[in-house]
């Protein structure tokens, strides 16, 4: 059954294609399902040809492996490869390891960090909320509220450079920082 799918879903796709004309009107195609005996009815309002239809019936049943390597013979075929179609960020499926599976690429480099105070030693409060003070523009009361109920974002949302400044202005006077 398979390999009879295949040649034909290839045979038509090395044919010429005879007829243009095709119906605007709503079609309704049945495609039979391998593994249950239900049947799926699929409603179109694209112009489909009896060709594209026939096609997409024969590719709807292929099961994932034989899916793959059509896959694997189209991009030969043709010289072509998904990757270059492939969005910028691949999100890995669970479950397609091996061969078959999209390559990850890098994730983008963050543009925007938050400067979180993790812990600051009762030795180091007083000169700790000038610093907090002097970063933003919180009042005594707010600037000593925020570094009470530790982590704490202190700012959100800004360029590295700032975020590593208000680390080291921190770290200086003994809080422990970090950048996320």
């Amino acid at each position: 059954m398979a390999s009879t799918t295949l040649s034909s879903t290839f045979s038509l796709l090395a044919r010429p294609s005879s007829s243009s004309s095709a119906s605007l009107a709503r079609s309704s195609v049945t495609v039979p399902l391998r593994r249950s005996r239900r049947a799926v009815a699929v409603a179109s309002t694209a112009t489909e040809s009896p060709k594209i239809v026939e096609l997409g019936d024969a590719i709807a049943g292929l099961t994932l492996e034989e899916a793959r390597s059509l896959v694997d013979h189209l991009q030969e075929r043709l010289g072509v490869s998904a990757a270059a179609f492939a969005p910028a960020a691949v999100v890995a499926v669970p479950g397609a390891g091996g061969a078959g599976a999209a390559v990850e690429e890098a994730p983008a480099e963050k543009t925007e960090f938050d400067v979180v105070i993790d812990e600051v030693p009762s030795s180091a409060r007083i000169a700790t909320i000038k610093v907090v003070r002097a970063l933003t523009s919180l009042a005594l009361k707010e600037a000593k509220d925020l570094i009470e109920g530790l982590p704490k974002k202190l700012k959100e949302g800004v360029s590295k450079d700032e975020a590593e400044d208000a680390k080291k202005q921190l770290e200086e006077v003994g809080a422990k920082v970090s950048i996320v």
